[in-house]
């Protein structure tokens, strides 16, 4: 594999793609059983009447003039209400096996730095899983610092119907 990479915003047609890089992402973090999105719910999402997600494509050299996809990183805005400021959240960043440790993983991360700081975000965040120790060191190496005091929650399925079922009206 050549050692040329670009990184790239995706387009309508990388939404086959997005989705692969998803499916692979789910595998590796165990969890292929809890993926539902279809390409067509990606698609939508990206590229939809409104949009809710941003997508980085990194691609190498497939040394014959063309580029191969080697991996995706998916991005939302969110705001914090106590510094009344946006903030950009990396959802996803999954790099083929065979491509790491070239820096597609550090330019997919940067290319996420540059677009918050474009559109006037004060952060950019995202979550590891806590046995995945070289994302963690990794993430350590850029500078970004794990926030142990905050613990993810969420509602999903039959909690999430119920608790919304006793919403006022």
């Amino acid at each position: 594999m050549s050692g040329a990479f670009r990184i790239r915003a995706a387009a309508p047609a990388d939404a086959a793609t997005v989705h692969e890089f998803v499916r692979k992402l789910a595998v590796f973090e165990k969890m292929i059983d809890r993926m539902t999105a279809s390409e067509s719910d990606l698609a939508d999402a990206l590229f939809g009447p409104h949009p809710r997600l941003d997508a980085a494509l990194a691609e190498t050299a497939d040394g014959q003039g063309g580029w191969s996809p080697a991996g995706i990183a998916l991005f939302y805005e969110n705001f914090a209400t106590f510094t009344a400021t946006r903030g950009l959240y990396l959802e996803d960043l999954y790099v083929d096996e065979a491509a790491r440790g070239r820096g597609l993983g550090k330019a997919l991360i940067a290319w996420g730095a540059r677009l918050a700081l474009s559109r006037g975000c004060a952060r950019y965040q995202w979550v590891v899983l806590d046995w995945n120790a070289p994302a963690r060191d990794f993430y350590r190496s850029l500078g970004a610092f794990e926030t142990p005091e905050w613990i993810g929650v969420r509602l999903t399925g039959e909690a999430l119907e119920k608790l919304a079922a006793q919403a006022p009206a």
